[in-house]
């Protein structure tokens, strides 16, 4: 009997052994999980001022080919407090991360953010066009 329990316990050992030992699932540097999926791109945009309301007069126009987002706002809109807010693929990031509000005064220089895959192998940069209402 006790030669039974002596087998069973050393295999129970080796069996939590060779579990505690198997590679554990691959994180990036920010400890999301890396999965195998390629696709990177945004899928909607919003663009919310300082009360956490919109500022855009309709629908904002992805284009995932070109990779631009064209976003009209309100007339008076504070562009140097707004929180862009981004939809993106399945597994995907969003690089450089959004921390608080973003400054969007200079429309000549559209700002750019990139869309990184789930496998991280991927990356697109988006720009964004602002143009306020007339």
């Amino acid at each position: 009997m006790k030669k039974y329990i002596s087998i069973t316990v050393v295999m129970m050992l080796m069996a939590f052994a060779w579990v505690s030992c198997s590679k554990d699932k691959p994180v990036d540097e920010d400890g999301l999980l890396i999965t195998n999926r390629a696709e990177c791109f945004v899928s909607n945009f919003e663009l919310v001022g300082s009360d956490f309301q919109t500022v855009r007069t309709k629908n904002p126009v992805i284009d995932t080919v070109a990779c631009t987002i064209n976003v009209e706002v309100f007339y008076g809109t504070d562009l140097k407090n707004l929180w862009p807010q981004f939809f993106l693929a399945t597994d995907a990031k969003l690089d450089p991360k959004i921390t608080g509000k973003v400054d969007f005064s200079d429309l000549a220089n559209p700002k750019q953010y990139a869309v990184v895959s789930g496998n991280r192998q991927v990356r697109k940069t988006y720009k964004i066009f602002i143009t306020v209402q007339q």
